[in-house]
């Protein structure tokens, strides 16, 4: 299940949009799954080199409630297909 504590806040982009960045495993033990469920929901490769297997997403923290909500809703629907 994932939860707002398993997100990591990062600098805001260049817009000034905050950033929160969650490791591939808490959505499936594929990396290639994990970032197509991610995708659905507006989140992308972090490619960096200070966290390696990241996925960020554009999130203000008062929403990352309803993101976390969001994704477990379709973590588990890729587990039940």
């Amino acid at each position: 299940m994932i939860q707002p504590s398993d997100f990591i806040k990062i600098k805001h982009d260049i817009n000034g949009n905050p950033r929160h960045v969650c490791h591939f495993l808490h959505f499936s033990r594929n990396y290639a799954d994990a970032l197509a469920i991610a995708k659905k929901l507006g989140g992308k490769k972090f490619h960096n080199k200070q966290y390696g297997g990241g996925i960020v997403f554009q999130e203000y923290t008062g929403c990352l409630d309803n993101l976390c909500e969001r994704l477990n809703a379709l973590v588990s629907a890729e587990v039940a297909a």
